[in-house]
């Protein structure tokens, strides 16, 4: 029996489907994958609710007065980067309750790896803000931006790039 794998973030939805070698029915497949997906967003999502947490009380500390207009200025754009990246996370559980019953788990399953790869990116790009904020209030040094950007580094490394090289390099078409 020929099987197809059509989710996935970029051009994975867009191309035909490849043979995945599993024997399973179309609603089978969708099944498993929103079961992997959720699995992957429960990952996320804890990281950025409790930076997003962490984020939110900021501004109830006495020093936060004290702060450089820069320094809160890089903080309020953590806050939406936080905020967006946590609905990006959040959306795909959203999308599957609305559609859930109606035949399209299918498509829910594309939608939600998109915006779930959305919410990685968000939160990837909050990390580093949070990270740079952190960093220029505790220390005030020049090195900040080169350290943060080493860190930004290893998260396109880690989240990106090995993954892409994984997937082009195991591949088989």
């Amino acid at each position: 029996m020929t099987n197809t794998v059509t989710a996935g973030a970029g051009a994975d939805e867009e191309r035909d489907a490849v043979e995945d070698g599993r024997d399973e029915t179309e609603a089978e497949q969708a099944d498993r994958k929103w079961v992997e997906l959720l699995q992957e967003i429960r990952v996320a999502q804890t990281g950025v609710q409790i930076l997003f947490g962490f984020l939110l009380t900021v501004v109830f500390q006495p020093k936060y007065g004290r702060l450089e207009d820069v320094d809160r200025a890089i903080h309020i754009v953590t806050v939406v980067l936080g905020a967006l990246a946590t609905g990006a996370l959040i959306g795909p559980v959203s999308l599957h309750r609305i559609v859930a019953g109606r035949r399209v788990k299918h498509k829910a399953v594309v939608w939600a790896s998109r915006m779930t790869f959305v919410g990685l990116v968000l939160l990837l790009v909050t990390m580093a803000a949070a990270l740079l904020l952190v960093l220029r209030v505790a220390t005030h040094n020049a090195y900040v931006p080169y350290l943060v950007s080493g860190v930004v580094l290893w998260y396109l490394v880690c989240w990106f790039l090995l993954p892409l090289w994984v997937r082009h390099r195991h591949t088989t078409t």
